[in-house]
């Protein structure tokens, strides 16, 4: 893999489609979501410009990281560009065994002092971007990037508390699978995800799921439910977005840099 060094929002202005471009789903304004989570959402799928929560829970237990997969999932099967900032811990063999594109992925692991610029530039031309949330973001930022992925149509995926949006989805219990009496290897976990929000999606909802599932995620039956399989591995370009601050020294003094690694 080949990298090379740009400024600012440019880097990612070659790695998406242009705002004024036709809408790669086709001008549908609900994205695929897994049939198990349809009933979470308010319109049965990832409606465009609005803004979808993930809490982030219990630190190393919440299995966000594992619901933002399989929501993003569909969407990209369906030919959406995904893009997730500032979780570097999202990987990318994770991703494509859940049915990700790469080559229709942006990562940008360390967006840096100008995280409010490199989400709106997603927005921009990136039908669903998921976002850690800063502890630092203000309500009035916050707001103006909700705003922005109403008129541009995007899916915003908070991934932390943000006050307003449509829904929020959360794993509030969870029991891994797979090991035995002193042996085996944990395989799937039994999640509860609960959703509220306002509007439609007011009365608080919960459903069962394994996350991850046999090959796709599944509902869990009333009945103890098990089974094997194995994810396909995705094929394509992994198409990485880095802060400069991360890269080579004499790159940390261009504020605003990013590197783009794809193919040479």
């Amino acid at each position: 893999m080949a990298g090379r060094m740009v400024v600012g929002s440019a880097a990612l202005a070659e790695l998406v489609r242009p705002a004024s471009a036709p809408d790669p789903a086709g001008g549908h304004r609900v994205l695929p979501v897994r049939p198990e989570l349809t009933g979470l959402l308010p319109n049965r799928g990832l409606r465009r410009g609005s803004t979808i929560a993930v809490g982030v829970g219990q630190p190393g237990r919440s299995g966000g990281t594992s619901l933002i997969l399989a929501l993003l999932a569909e969407a990209s099967r369906a030919g959406s560009w995904c893009a997730v900032v500032g979780v570097p811990t999202f990987g990318a063999g994770a991703a494509a065994e859940a049915g990700i594109a790469l080559d229709r992925l942006a990562l940008v692991p360390h967006p840096g002092p100008e995280w409010p610029t490199v989400v709106a530039a997603l927005i921009d031309g990136v039908d669903v971007v998921v976002t850690a949330v800063p502890a630092t973001v203000s309500a009035s930022v916050a707001n103006r990037l909700a705003a922005r992925a109403r008129q541009r149509g995007s899916v915003l995926v908070p991934y932390g508390r943000w006050d307003g949006a449509d829904v929020t989805l959360q794993v509030v219990r969870g029991v891994w699978e797979g090991l035995g009496p002193g042996r085996g290897r944990l395989r799937r976990r039994e999640v509860t995800v609960s959703a509220r929000g306002r509007g439609a999606a007011a009365r608080p909802k919960e459903i069962k799921v394994w996350l991850p599932g046999d090959e796709l995620t599944r509902v869990i039956p009333r009945a103890t439910g098990s089974g094997s399989g194995s994810g396909r591995s995705g094929a394509g370009r992994l198409r990485v977005v880095v802060s400069a601050a991360a890269s080579a020294p004499a790159a940390r003094s261009r504020r605003g840099a990013f590197t783009v690694v794809g193919p040479a």
